[in-house]
């Protein structure tokens, strides 16, 4: 089970219009290929969001979301000490599990962000079977390209929408950058503390000053992304956490992409068939760099 990363983006202006829009890209996400699934079949209202609450130690730095803590949240929050854990309060709009509703979040939500979402979530239930940094750089890359590319062909070229689209999947590969650049740079110092180089005091400072770091850089990318964050939406290890799992292996995914032509039908094609074949981390790294060497030779 997993739900995509969250946004900042302002609320659509007719939330009743949900249902329509999703129905068209489920439709346009099956002439690609893409199984159909029983995500986002009906509107419920039994819930505003699922509200999420991911924390761990602060000073430990885990590799994904799989490994956070985890607790149910309220709208009002989390009920987790601050002072003791860094928490990732998420109020998601989806969550992939093969029945997923139209909740109010999401009816409500730009239509920008309702088509990254849906692609994200339904392409998560086809490559759930891959290794889970691999499964979320894929389903995220592929989730803008898809949602990209239907925008273009519902709403037009020049409209705002497929304009607010058309760059996400290389601003996300700037983020990515940012992320993988700064989770080993923390994971040093908490590895320092636990070999007795250094207290947790001095550590604790340190790492603060790396967040604004990682802050100021993350806030440089531009222009403003339409469907996710810049940063981290917490700018703790939780929140760090949270997004390497989506980052790691981005920019081995983008350059297969680059590698297929930026061909979305052959990008999709590839990565579900990987999904159908899955093996551990590794052999799935190594299966996706013979696939960007064949896919980089040159035609005879």
């Amino acid at each position: 089970m997993a739900a995509f990363f969250g946004s900042s983006v302002l609320a659509g202006e007719d939330p009743g219009l949900a249902e329509e829009l999703i129905r068209a890209l489920k439709d346009y996400q099956q002439s690609l290929g893409i199984p159909t699934t029983r995500n986002f079949q009906a509107r419920s209202d039994a819930r505003e969001a699922f509200f999420r609450c991911y924390y761990t130690g602060k000073l430990e730095l885990p590799d994904s979301y799989d490994e956070l803590k985890f607790a149910e949240g309220a709208a009002a929050g989390c009920a987790i000490d601050t002072d003791r854990y860094d928490v990732f309060f998420y109020p998601a709009e989806a969550v992939a599990d093969g029945e997923a509703p139209i909740t109010p979040s999401l009816a409500s939500a730009a239509p920008e962000r309702q088509a990254m979402v849906v692609a994200h979530e339904d392409l998560h239930q086809m490559l759930e079977r891959l290794p889970v940094h691999v499964a979320e750089a894929a389903t995220t890359l592929a989730g803008f390209l898809t949602a990209a590319d239907f925008a273009r062909r519902h709403w037009g070229e020049s409209s705002p929408q497929a304009q607010a689209l058309a760059g996400e999947a290389e601003l996300f590969l700037a983020k990515a950058a940012v992320v993988n650049s700064f989770h080993p740079r923390l994971r040093t110092l908490y590895e320092r503390v636990r070999r007795g180089e250094l207290n947790g005091g001095d550590a604790l400072e340190l790492k603060e000053r790396i967040f604004r770091e990682l802050e100021r850089e993350c806030q440089a990318i531009e222009p403003e992304p339409r469907t996710f964050n810049r940063c981290p939406a917490a700018l703790n290890n939780a929140g760090l956490a949270f997004d390497y799992t989506y980052t790691k292996h981005y920019c081995l995914l983008w350059e297969l992409y680059e590698a297929l032509g930026r061909d979305l039908a052959r990008f999709l094609e590839t990565v579900l068939d990987l999904a159908r074949r899955p093996g551990n981390e590794r052999e799935t790294l190594a299966a996706l760099e013979r696939a960007i060497r064949e896919a980089s030779r040159p035609v005879n």
